[in-house]
């Protein structure tokens, strides 16, 4: 309930109503409504009427929102950077790799002529230096040898995805459909490492 002043007091008087105080309307404004209501169905101010209306004030506190980083379908090529440089310099296979940056996705893709997918893509980068691997990514879980600390050229695998370690949070790969082979942030939780010679 809110008390009424100004001109819908007047207007309660109007209509024979006497206006309480608000000491009383706070007491018994229930009462005081129902009676009204009961009483006098419609209130008529004039067209000048003037309202007022006690709301309590409210403060706001903007609390800053953390967001998680971006799944790999959005994570942003990372091509230009100078850790890209550094990674083709210190490795042979990142080297190789560099050369098809911009080569489609392509599922079952193992070449550049058709697009890769990406253990067809980990797959032709090893065969240039004539070690045979899966183009499967199933089939990288039983090959090389499992590392803590990976070196550019080394394999990053997760369930479902492949892609070579190219540096600090840095890997290239070939993502997904509508995308091409990227150097690009490592997405991936938890990956294994895989060393092969």
């Amino acid at each position: 309930m809110i008390p009424l002043t100004g001109a819908a007091a007047v207007a309660l008087v109007s209509h024979g109503h006497p206006v309480p105080s608000q000491e009383s309307f706070a007491k018994n404004g229930a009462a005081y409504a129902e009676s009204l209501a009961a009483d006098t169905p419609v209130v008529v101010a004039g067209v000048t009427s003037t309202f007022a209306v006690d709301v309590p004030e409210v403060s706001v506190e903007v609390i800053p929102v953390v967001t998680a980083p971006r799944s790999s379908a959005s994570a942003r090529p990372v091509a230009n950077s100078a850790d890209v440089a550094q990674a083709i310099a210190g490795s042979a296979i990142i080297a190789e790799a560099a050369k098809y940056v911009g080569t489609p996705y392509k599922a079952g893709g193992k070449s550049p002529a058709e697009g890769f997918d990406c253990s067809g893509f980990v797959s032709y980068v090893y065969a240039q230096f004539g070690i045979s691997l899966p183009t499967s990514s199933s089939g990288y879980y039983n090959i090389g040898t499992r590392v803590d600390e990976p070196l550019p050229g080394d394999i990053i695998l997760t369930p479902g995805h492949v892609g070579l370690y190219a540096g600090p949070n840095l890997q290239i790969d070939a993502p997904t459909s509508g995308k091409s082979i990227q150097f690009r942030g490592i997405w991936q939780r938890n990956p294994i490492y895989i060393r092969v010679s």
